[in-house]
């Protein structure tokens, strides 16, 4: 499924209908450059799973968790990780049986690690500064009209 986007605003609104999909155990794999809105997709996950917490960019803390609401959020950035092995040194097994959404920024640093996860890539349209392109793959729950 391909989705624009039109602003941040957008981006965050098409999270908040994609949380409506999510289950306990699912692990989104987001691939897009620095800025591309992977962290405003979040947001309205966050937003569409009930968490009122303000979500911020784990760039620095690797992980950022998110309780309450009705699934666990566990938002990771792997922008500094080198390699799959350094994802399961600090817990990843421990956070996917959690039954909680684990959102990856920077998936293609342990992509190997990954398989089975909702893929999503965004890209930014070199013409309009705040469009977007989604593409969401990963099963038949997000192939669905209506997202």
């Amino acid at each position: 499924m391909q989705i624009t986007t039109h602003s941040a605003d957008e981006t965050q609104a098409l999270g908040t209908k994609l949380a409506k999909r999510l289950q306990p155990g699912d692990v989104i794999a987001y691939f897009g450059d620095l800025g591309a809105g992977k962290t405003a997709l979040t947001r309205g996950i966050a937003q569409g799973l009930g968490i009122t917490d303000i979500v911020t960019s784990p760039t620095y803390t690797i992980v950022n968790e998110y309780l309450t609401g009705r699934l666990p959020l566990f938002h990771f950035d792997m922008y500094r990780l080198g390699s799959s092995d350094e994802l399961f040194d600090i817990g990843w097994e421990d956070y996917l049986a959690r039954g909680g959404v684990c959102a990856v920024e920077w998936s293609e640093n342990v992509e190997d690690a990954l398989q089975g996860a909702i893929r999503v890539t965004i890209e930014k349209d070199p013409f309009e500064a705040d469009t977007r392109r989604i593409t969401i793959e990963g099963g038949s729950r997000f192939e669905a009209p209506g997202l």
